[in-house]
């Protein structure tokens, strides 16, 4: 059996980061997810990597845009506030197709908010979050261990799509420790004959996002798009007592963790509950959901929020005489699993008696 190491979620995400080969990180102090770039810090510079902390976030993300125009893997971290300031620079980067991985260890909002976890950054994440007709693949982890996992896919993911790619967490997943064992990880190699290396034997390579020529930039816009519904060939998600339910709750992340002790509540009660937990946020598995929508009439989102995910629930399983409910906490504090359950019963006993 493979040794556990207890250690911080952030921390992970720093040793997912080392073991995909990343070669350089850029960011800029902001709680909660100041420990990553002290991670890195640390142990980037003794394989021979590059940290610098940037003199903003704009300037982070804008190197993070260099390294990966040469084709090294490169990430760059932040929270809500510092992930808004980087949107410029995700644009331009998913505009001219190049990789890299961005860690959103979100905290509470709008505005500067406070430090507790929330999950109020779902439709920056998932709906591109800057100008432009664009998307990234976002994933949400909901445990240390997937942390470490996720990050580490999260980079072939960029290479594999020519696109940057979103772990979106939070301070609870941030800060809190499990233990967590270190997978075997072989990385994935992708042909990279676009990148800019020097042309003193090739001819010169462009990466870029202008496109003034008729017509020019509605031919790149339809090919980005088209790329992004080959994306859905990554969906990834999680069930939990599907089978026989008649209500299905809908979580990701932080909140589906919690879930998991609340359904577990409610089953022990009698009540046929199942949980459904997204991965990949983008894109959301609206195929998988509307396929248990057939069989299932009642559906339950909860969020930290004012509700976000709950709009995609809507359109995968909002037919019909189907019913999608919603619970949210918006951030200043974290729900107990009895108070889940408790909410999870009064919707059953709305919906089904």
């Amino acid at each position: 059996m493979a040794d556990k190491l207890l250690i911080q979620g952030n921390e992970a995400i720093g040793w997912g980061a080392l073991a995909a080969d990343c070669k350089a990180f850029f960011g800029y102090p902001i709680t909660p997810q100041n420990d990553i770039p002290e991670y890195m810090s640390r142990h980037l510079p003794q394989i021979g990597g590059t940290f610098i902390q940037g003199e903003s976030e704009i300037a982070s993300v804008n190197m993070l845009l260099g390294v990966g125009a040469t084709g090294q893997r490169a990430m760059t971290s932040s929270s809500s506030p510092g992930i808004s300031l980087k949107q410029e620079g995700i644009s331009y980067m998913c505009g001219s197709q190049i990789p890299g991985v961005i860690i959103n260890i979100s905290r509470s909002g709008p505005g500067l908010g406070g430090i507790s976890p929330s999950q109020g950054d779902y439709f920056q994440a998932t709906r591109g979050g800057g100008h432009g007709d664009y998307r990234t693949i976002v994933l949400a982890p909901h445990s240390v261990q997937e942390n470490y996992d996720l990050t580490m896919k999260a980079f072939d993911l960029a290479d594999k799509y020519r696109n940057p790619v979103v772990i979106l967490g939070d301070a609870l997943l941030g800060q809190m420790k499990e233990p967590l064992i270190k997978r075997a990880y072989r990385r994935k190699e992708f042909e990279k004959d676009w990148t800019l290396t020097g042309a003193k034997k090739r001819k010169p390579r462009v990466l870029k996002s202008l496109y003034l020529s008729e017509g020019e930039l509605t031919g790149h816009n339809w090919m980005l798009y088209k790329k992004y519904q080959k994306m859905k060939k990554e969906i990834m998600f999680e069930t939990l007592f599907i089978e026989g339910a008649r209500l299905v709750v809908v979580a990701f992340g932080s909140s589906a963790r919690i879930l998991k002790s609340a359904v577990g509540m409610a089953r022990e009660k009698g009540m046929k509950v199942g949980l459904f937990r997204p991965i990949t946020i983008y894109p959301f598995p609206y195929g998988a959901l509307e396929k248990i929508s057939h069989r299932v009439r009642n559906f339950m989102a909860i969020e930290l929020n004012t509700g976000q995910m709950v709009e995609d629930l809507k359109l995968a399983v909002g037919h019909k005489k189907n019913n999608v409910d919603f619970y949210g906490r918006p951030p200043g504090s974290i729900p107990s699993p009895d108070e889940l359950f408790q909410e999870i019963k009064k919707i059953y006993r709305k919906r089904i008696g």
